[in-house]
């Protein structure tokens, strides 16, 4: 259970600073689900930092669109891209608003409510992999593109929460180059995770996708 200390929630200001500050700061935050069936919680072990115009493998990179048109919003508010034909991945809008920064929400460890997570993700072999890897976590907390463009700071109802959990020591904080990113921005270390925590994701180089002839 989250202690009650934790349950604060994350004020917006949190999220309006550069992207390079917020990510590995959201390592060990909460996030809380809201489900018709109860509340799902998870705690952030594993997060990447897309910086926007200024980044080749940032959504936003090329200004905004139907799709990204989130991330040039307020920050604290929820980014969920559909990707693959088949899943979906949820990102946390932050900096100054037109700036297009997020935080891809890479992995995590159900705290609360792992029950209703193991309904959605029946092929997990234990709940250390219910939210390992970024497709699986959405799929954990049942998120997909109608919560695009929800307030994770709103101190109203809201399906999707931030909470302040307990930060992670900057000891325990590792990073390198963000998984599956080619050109670029393939070398950034961008990738932010708690060290030794079971629930993050291996790394994955880039590889590219061959060509149907």
């Amino acid at each position: 259970m989250i202690a009650p200390p934790d349950r604060k929630p994350l004020p917006r200001e949190f999220f309006d600073r550069p992207v390079l500050e917020v990510a590995p700061d959201l390592l060990g935050r909460i996030l809380v689900r809201t489900t018709p069936d109860g509340p799902i919680a998870l705690r952030i072990t594993e997060v990447e930092a897309y910086d926007g115009g200024n980044d080749p493998a940032s959504h936003a990179y090329r200004g905004p669109t139907a799709r990204n048109g989130v991330m040039f919003g307020p920050p604290g508010y929820v980014y969920v891209y559909f990707t693959y034909g088949m899943w979906h991945c949820m990102n946390l809008v932050c900096g100054p608003e037109g700036t297009a920064r997020a935080v891809l929400l890479r992995a995590g460890e159900i705290v609360e409510g792992a029950e209703l997570a193991r309904k959605r993700r029946l092929s997990a072999r234990n709940d250390k992999e219910l939210a390992k890897g970024p497709a699986r976590l959405a799929t954990a907390l049942d998120v997909d593109r109608s919560l695009d463009g929800t307030d994770a700071c709103t101190t109203g109802d809201t399906p999707l929460r931030m909470l302040a959990g307990t930060p992670v020591a900057s000891h325990q904080v590792g990073n390198g180059p963000r998984t599956g990113v080619s050109g670029d921005g393939a070398v950034h270390p961008w990738r932010f995770w708690i060290t030794n925590d079971p629930t993050v994701s291996p790394y994955r180089a880039h590889t590219p996708r061959r060509r149907s002839s």
